[in-house]
């Protein structure tokens, strides 16, 4: 305890307002993230059943997604380009002294962004001024760019959790980098591959719990039922695969970040037998209150036998390691996002059942009631996996090389502390204003679903933000026709 008190007291009045307004933009940029991944895939995926079925509901549902994906990815640029910032100004110490051997991670992303952005805008303009065909081969790749996005900052991340492929000069600082092995270090495969499969997961969830909440609300119809299906049925089948992925992510932390192992299932002595705790709280005295005890579970998860030996938090110097509320915040989180990751097996096993015996949705307002809550829960567990993998490498910034306390800026904390405030600000208002535009937006489909179902058809949509007007039909409301509005274009401006 002493040493710790020692820690705290040398420890730079910025680091705190530094690392909450890391905290903060993180924790709100992550909510965009699964969508600029994985929401690109799954409007390509609706498209391409469009015209190979001839589906004009599909095709609607893929246009639709497309204009929630341009305005996601204009919002996900402020959020974004605010981080990069924070990385320079926050924690110059890390960018000065590690950026020539970590850095092309971020190049990676910046060179995967901006391709993305050219796609997009591509994609959008090619509704009905392209050939149908050559329209979605031009969308193709859209997701492998996301992909690669997200190759580039899990690899950043992964090297500062096990950095290597470089050497240490006299004052320490790097050199005879090897950028092969920064880039693919040991927990960059586990570590990306559990990324992405929770990233198509939630994104999956969340637009399949859109039209569960319309199901819940009388909406029977083929385009909430389509809506649903196709997102749902991505999500439901990497379900399992998540939980395989999690559980070697996880033990890939215990092999080469055994202190974080500790801190995630609160085990404070190196031993054998480690029994498993569900929640609870870890004491500065190693005692732990509360939760449920599982004897010798952890040992067998780490390693399959009860006798692996799970090395404890201890092993470590107090100032080497996370403290015992980091660790319990880490534990909580690991074990929260576990929870969720089970409870939708069961959901997607609900689901495989129902289809299998019936080749239909289940028809019960208790399962679109979970499937409508789905997305909520997996935000959560994105919030909880990157608390899990930043805070369970405290006090390391870089693994066992940096502390946070030295990458910090010498920035008065006063400064960082307005900075922050302006962040929430303008994050507010971001998000507000994305918020307001997917609802205005989706306003502006039911009005012109609603004149569809008046007209008898589905006929095709004339009020969207992007893509030019049809010609009006003769003698349609709105055509030039000596009545109507007078105007050649009235009826679909």
């Amino acid at each position: 305890m002493l040493s710790i008190a020692v820690h705290l007291a040398n420890t730079p009045p910025q680091l705190l307002p530094a690392r909450e307004q890391m905290a903060f933009t993180l924790a709100m940029h992550i909510l965009l993230v699964p969508f600029g991944v994985a929401l690109p895939f799954i409007t390509v995926l609706m498209h391409y059943r469009a015209l190979r079925r001839d589906d004009p509901v599909a095709l609607l549902l893929a246009r639709r997604w497309s204009a929630v994906m341009a305005v996601q990815f204009a919002i996900g640029i402020i959020t974004g380009t605010v981080l990069s910032l924070e990385f320079g100004l926050l924690w110059p110490g890390m960018m000065g002294r590690w950026g020539d051997v970590f850095g092309l991670g971020f190049g990676v992303e910046a060179w995967a962004f901006f391709l993305e952005a050219i796609l997009i805008a591509v994609y959008l303009y090619g509704w009905r001024r392209l050939k149908p065909w050559t329209h979605w081969w031009l969308a193709v790749p859209l997701p492998f760019t996301a992909a690669m996005g997200a190759f580039g900052i899990i690899a950043a991340n992964s090297w500062m959790n096990t950095p290597q492929g470089f050497t240490l000069d006299a004052q320490g600082n790097p050199e005879n980098v090897d950028v092969r092995q920064a880039i693919f270090t040991p927990m960059f495969g586990p570590q990306y591959w559990h990324f992405i499969v929770a990233m198509f997961m939630t994104a999956g969830y969340v637009v399949a719990g859109v039209y569960a909440v319309g199901w819940l609300r009388g909406r029977h119809d083929r385009y909430h039922k389509l809506g649903f299906t196709v997102p749902f049925t991505v999500a439901a089948i990497l379900t399992p695969v998540q939980f395989f992925l999690g559980d070697n992510a996880a033990r890939a932390v215990f092999h080469k970040q055994p202190v974080k192992f500790a801190a995630m299932e609160i085990v404070w002595k190196t031993d054998r037998h480690v029994p498993e705790y569900i929640f609870g709280r870890l004491h500065g005295n190693g005692t732990i209150s509360g939760g449920i005890k599982i004897p010798q579970l952890d040992s067998i998860l780490a390693g399959f036998k009860p006798s692996t030996q799970v090395t404890g938090l201890t092993a470590v110097p107090a100032s080497d390691r996370p403290t015992p509320t980091e660790a319990t915040i880490v534990h909580w989180a690991f074990d929260i996002m576990a929870t969720i990751g089970s409870v939708l097996i069961l959901l997607a096993l609900w689901y495989a059942w129902i289809w299998w015996r019936h080749r239909d949705l289940p028809l019960n307002r208790w399962f679109f009631s979970c499937a409508a809550l789905a997305g909520a829960a997996c935000l959560i567990t994105v919030e909880c996996g990157w608390i899990t993998t930043e805070v369970g490498r405290q006090p390391w910034i870089v693994y066992n090389n940096m502390r946070v306390s030295e990458a910090v800026t010498t920035t008065h904390a006063g400064g960082i502390w307005t900075m922050l405030g302006i962040v929430v600000v303008l994050y507010v208002t971001v998000f507000s204003a994305f918020l307001a535009v997917v609802l205005k937006m989706r306003t502006r489909w039911r009005i012109a679903d609603e004149g569809a179902a008046a007209r008898g058809a589905h006929g095709p949509e004339t009020d969207i933000p992007y893509g030019p007007r049809r010609e009006p039909v003769p003698g349609e409301a709105g055509a030039a026709t000596g009545g109507g509005s007078g105007t050649p274009s009235g009826g679909a401006r």
